[in-house]
């Protein structure tokens, strides 16, 4: 039998064997090794997934994998796995009660909402950017049903990966008709804490970074205070609570703006925050626009040129970190604007909270 051409696709279909270790041990904690990937972030390189003993809760070492599809789990699907359940379970934490959808697209979130509704909650992070969300890692803190799934397996999206705590009979069998298609289900409750060693672990050449693993603190309307001349609205302080949350899942420099129910735009990884500002607001026009936003901006702003674009593109508040030699400079222009400007500490605290992310 003759051996199918070989073609520019082929690389991007072909398994590349690994013989990593069955574990591994860094500090006190040891890794199992679950699964190998077809290939790492490109292809031509081995790759694996590990678990880590002992680990509880709702992260990756309780994944149960229920469907692998044609090409199995990814060395990248994994890694927007990981972003997106962290995420969601964030928002579960904080916005108790509400459905939460996550769509991740290269480890940075593409689409966010809350609901009350499976469908209506999923259709409304898609619009977020239908575009970017082509391709996504899509991530629940709920069930997924039938009338969910049918939308899941619709070709012209290109789902990679469901995750979800839980599937009906029904929704599996829909999601089976899709071949390419990865169904994980979460291995624990999304409302139980996630346990395992706290550490984040980056490797470089020669050597390893670690730090404690950040966790914002900013989770309720007492977690915040306010700088500006004019209060920020009921509605205004849940959007920036939601778009704050956002941006500590979003890669540095990271703007997001949204309302209280929905990321409306997301500008992440530019050099300069006023580029990741415009492409917020530039990106938000694919679907809700940027008119009655809230800003979260990760770090503090160095100049006024936020504030500006914020108020001269309709949006109404900006929740971010004081820390500026021109914080007064920042505040002023934002009071001529009419912004609400709400700051990432307590009243009465003294230092802020910050949220880079570089992964």
């Amino acid at each position: 039998m003759n051996k199918p051409e070989r073609t520019a696709r082929s690389q991007y279909q072909t398994k590349v064997q690994e013989d990593f270790p069955e574990s591994w041990v860094c500090g006190e904690s040891r890794f199992v090794k679950k699964y190998s990937m077809r290939y790492g972030e490109n292809p031509g390189y081995p790759a694996a997934f590990y678990q880590e003993a002992g680990a509880s809760g709702p992260n990756l070492g309780y994944l149960e994998l229920l469907q692998e599809g044609t090409k199995g789990l990814s060395y990248i699907n994994v890694g927007d796995m990981d972003l997106g359940q962290r995420l969601v379970k964030k928002l579960t934490d904080i916005f108790k009660g509400r459905q939460a959808c996550v769509l991740i697209k290269h480890e940075m979130p593409s689409g966010v909402a809350l609901g009350d509704d499976p469908v209506d909650t999923f259709e409304k992070a898609w619009k977020v950017d239908a575009l970017s969300n082509f391709g996504s890692v899509d991530v629940f803190n709920y069930r997924v049903n039938e009338p969910l799934a049918r939308l899941l397996v619709e070709s012209p999206r290109n789902v990679e990966v469901v995750y979800a705590p839980q599937y009906t009979p029904e929704a599996l069998a829909i999601l089976a008709t899709r071949k390419v298609l990865r169904v994980v289900r979460m291995g624990a409750s999304i409302e139980s804490p996630s346990q395992d060693g706290g550490l984040d672990i980056k490797r470089v050449a020669g050597g390893l970074l670690v730090q404690k693993r950040f966790d914002s603190k900013i989770v309720s309307p007492e977690s915040v205070d306010v700088v500006s001349a004019r209060k920020p609205t009921e509605e205004e302080v849940q959007a920036a609570l939601l778009n704050w949350t956002v941006a500590c899942y979003t890669r540095s420099n990271a703007v997001v703006i949204g309302r209280s129910d929905k990321v409306h735009g997301i500008g992440s990884g530019q050099r300069s925050r006023i580029d990741s500002t415009e492409d917020a607001i530039r990106l938000s026009r694919r679907g809700y626009g940027p008119e009655g936003c809230v800003l979260a901006s990760d770090a503090f702003m160095p100049f006024a040129d936020v504030v500006e674009a914020a108020a001269k593109n309709g949006i109404t508040g900006v929740i971010y970190p004081l820390g500026s030699v021109k914080d007064q400079e920042v505040i002023d222009r934002a009071n001529e604007l009419g912004l609400a400007m709400i700051v990432t500490r307590k009243p009465g605290e003294v230092d802020c909270e910050r949220c880079f992310l570089h992964r």
